[in-house]
């Protein structure tokens, strides 16, 4: 066949189409005509997604992590190349300043709703952003948190760096892991009631029904007393909690005060005097990185059931 002028700029339009991926991003359709080369990652949950894809070499740099959370040991080596470029939110002159093509954040995950830091404020400058999927919420409606969450995030970034077949079976082998690991577990006769205390003693901070730990509880078999909070993460009065009597309390460890402080505070509380969770002792931490979306949900899953069904 003879190539004419015509035939090869038809060709080569359609090479440029087939490259082009467009993913759901939020309420958004984000297009990237190449797999990003130089991408940042914020917080330790996102960044292992990163990791856990190989991604490593796509990246410049990561953001928001030091000095409250730490990354799995098995995945430091992944990444000890790459420099923190901000050890809380990055401002928008630092990803700027590392010639970031692309930021993996979310609301309330490095970018905060009418912050300097946007989608929109880092356009203009070469820069897309994909967001958390968890995140979603503080920006629209979406349905309540899932396990489906955290997939969909790994399946996008397969997309939007070309390793989708890479992403499909990471997804499929965490998908039938944790189907064999329940499958396994004895039944339970009905659904422990489970309290999430992140922090807090006056109020505390609490995952609703748009935060992972709700997805993560149902998933193990109980129910998130919460699950009827219209939010993400979101301050309570321990009035509801004292009247919804938890079975279980799971404590999210992160920051200064420890798992056993934290512990300690519902122990010695005559307040909580009553609770069921207090009275039989019944704790279980989650690490930060367990309790929001990435790869340790499925280790975190597995937490919870032993925990849900321990005598």
């Amino acid at each position: 066949m003879k190539l004419t002028l015509t035939t090869l700029a038809a060709l080569s339009i359609a090479g440029a189409a087939a490259a082009q991926t467009t993913v759901q991003s939020c309420n958004r359709e984000v297009t990237f005509d190449a797999p990003p080369q130089a991408a940042i990652s914020n917080d330790v949950n996102l960044t292992e997604m990163m990791l856990v894809l190989g991604l490593a070499d796509r990246m410049v740099g990561y953001t928001g992590i030091s000095g409250w959370k730490t990354l799995n040991e098995n995945m430091t080596a992944g990444i000890e190349e790459l420099p923190e470029l901000s050890s809380q939110y990055p401002s928008k002159e630092v990803l700027i300043g590392a010639d970031a093509d692309f930021y993996f954040a979310g609301w309330n995950y490095g970018m905060k709703v009418g912050g300097e830091v946007t989608p929109e404020t880092l356009e203009p400058f070469g820069i897309q952003v994909y967001e958390l999927t968890e995140s979603c919420i503080h920006i629209g409606e979406k349905d309540a948190a899932s396990m489906d969450d955290m997939y969909n995030d790994l399946r996008n970034l397969g997309a939007i760096f070309d390793v989708s077949n890479r992403a499909e079976v990471l997804i499929e082998n965490y998908q039938i892991d944790l189907e064999d690991f329940l499958s396994d577990q004895p039944v339970l006769d009905e659904a422990p009631r489970v309290f999430v205390y992140d922090s807090g003693e006056d109020v505390p901070f609490t995952a609703g029904q748009y935060a992972m730990p709700n997805a993560l509880i149902e998933a193990a078999g109980g129910t998130n007393i919460m699950n009827d909070l219209d939010k993400s993460w979101a301050t309570v009065g321990w009035e509801a909690v004292v009247e919804r009597n938890p079975e279980i309390i799971v404590i999210v460890n992160y920051g200064e005060v420890t798992a056993d402080q934290k512990r300690a505070f519902m122990m010695s509380n005559p307040a909580f005097a009553d609770i069921d969770a207090v009275r039989n002792d019944r704790f279980v931490v989650l690490e930060y990185v367990e309790a929001t979306p990435g790869p340790r949900n499925i280790a975190a899953v597995k937490t919870l059931a032993a925990a849900f069904r321990a005598e």
